[in-house]
């Protein structure tokens, strides 16, 4: 899967070149960026990173009809701490505009997608975003570092996501502040929130660390965060709860119920 999602970003890069060689690559964002890492690390407890993700490659369409907009407040309202946008277009049906819609509530936005050319980042530093996913595994050779870098000249955080120890390695190597275990192997699709807890040993001082993936229950969101991560992020058990068409209410419920229920 994870060549078939490299594949579907090479017509975006070579847009992006084009554009670097015209010279009409978009301006950064003027406006504010609030902090995405400061808002997991103060944020109400249990830390929820509540994502709109209108489709994926393990359950297809998961709803289409839920406007960014309403999610974005439906979440809010719910108490998530930061928003995960999915921009991916051909496998998850995002779009990179979804960001700018989903300001409102002036949550924290990350630009989750495959990034894996510089001028990516350049993209991402042209919206409201304040943070963006690298995904270690498809970022061979000193592309990590480099990415890093360059986000952090713009301003944005970089979520570094991890599969395994070997992945880990990398990102504690190339300085990755914000970690995130996803219990869901991209290249196979399996989902085992095992790997969350076999990695957190691992968690260094002044890390940020995100379990993703395979939670749909405040028990199991319980039981992850009690582990030592900082946040949660929480997707599809989310969106496949409301009707198409519907006003948001599921979604906000759902999050409530998440997150209260954690309260004990």
């Amino acid at each position: 899967m994870l060549e078939k999602f490299r594949k579907a970003k090479a017509a975006e890069i070579a847009m992006l070149e084009a554009q670097e060689a015209a010279g009409t690559l978009p301006a950064p964002f003027a406006g504010p960026r609030p902090s995405f890492s400061g808002a997991l690390l103060g944020g109400r407890s249990p830390v929820v990173i509540a994502e709109y993700k209108r489709a994926s490659p393990s359950l297809g369409n998961i709803n289409l009809a839920l406007e960014p907009e309403d999610v974005a407040a439906a979440y809010a309202a719910a108490g998530a701490s930061a928003l995960s946008v999915l921009t991916e277009e051909e496998w998850f049906k995002g779009s990179l505009a979804f960001l700018p819609r989903m300001l409102g509530p002036g949550l924290p936005l990350l630009r989750k997608d495959f990034i894996l050319h510089p001028l990516q980042v350049v993209q991402t530093a042209a919206t409201p975003a304040s943070a963006f996913l690298l995904i270690v595994r498809m970022l061979p050779g000193d592309l990590l570092e480099e990415l890093l870098a360059l986000g952090t000249h713009y301003g944005l955080e970089a979520v570094v996501e991890v599969f395994d120890a070997a992945d880990l390695a990398r990102a504690q190597a190339a300085g990755a502040s914000i970690i995130q275990v996803n219990n869901r192997d991209l290249d196979t699709l399996k989902t085992d929130t095992a790997v969350s807890h076999a990695l957190i040993a691992a968690k260094r001082p002044g890390e940020c660390w995100i379990t993703a993936s395979g939670i749909s229950n405040a028990e199991q969101l319980q039981s992850l965060l009690a582990l030592g991560y900082d946040a949660a992020l929480v997707g599809s058990a989310l969106m496949a709860g409301d009707a198409p068409g519907g006003s948001g209410a599921a979604l906000r419920g759902g999050l409530a119920a998440l997150r209260g229920a954690s309260h004990g």
